[in-house]
């Protein structure tokens, strides 16, 4: 039986989180983020998806989304940062989690939740500590807004 290319320990980013149980080349697919097809409707419509509390949920297309609300989907708990080391895949509906630069082990597997840049940003605050975090979990190409919009330090003299 083949090895298993992580472990889930606490985490300093939210938590708990996977990290990575030997090295792990870049390229190499890691894990296979699992859940239940369902319609977007249903999650407009259903309060497990209120942005209160921790969602597993993917985008698939506009019609569908994957709930990955399921101890199964151990995927579930890898976290997002400014500087991920992952990304996701998928073809059709299945969804991979993907290295996207060699990873030492020990360390957390994290990606870009890919969130978008409207009113409620400021309601999912960052805590990856990367350097160039954003402050809030914002996909990558939106991150510029959010720095123009902080206001540089004051310089006493």
């Amino acid at each position: 039986m083949k090895k298993k290319l992580y472990k889930v320990k606490k985490s300093n980013i939210h938590k708990r989180g996977l990290y990575a149980s030997k090295d792990i080349k870049s390229g190499t697919k890691i894990i296979q983020y699992k859940g239940k097809i369902i319609t977007v409707k249903e999650t407009e419509r259903n309060p497990k998806f209120d942005n209160d509390k921790s969602i597993y949920l993917f985008n698939l297309t506009k019609k569908y989304d994957l709930d990955g609300d399921f101890k199964y989907n151990t995927a579930r708990l890898i976290n997002h940062s400014c500087d991920p080391n992952c990304e996701v895949d998928g073809i059709g509906l299945k969804l991979w989690i993907y290295a996207i630069k060699d990873i030492k082990k020990g360390e957390e597997l994290s990606y870009d939740y890919g969130f978008s840049y409207d009113e409620d940003y400021k309601n999912f605050p960052c805590k990856c500590r990367s350097k160039n975090c954003a402050g809030f979990i914002v996909r990558s190409e939106s991150r510029w807004r959010i720095k123009k919009n902080k206001k540089p330090k004051q310089i006493s003299i």
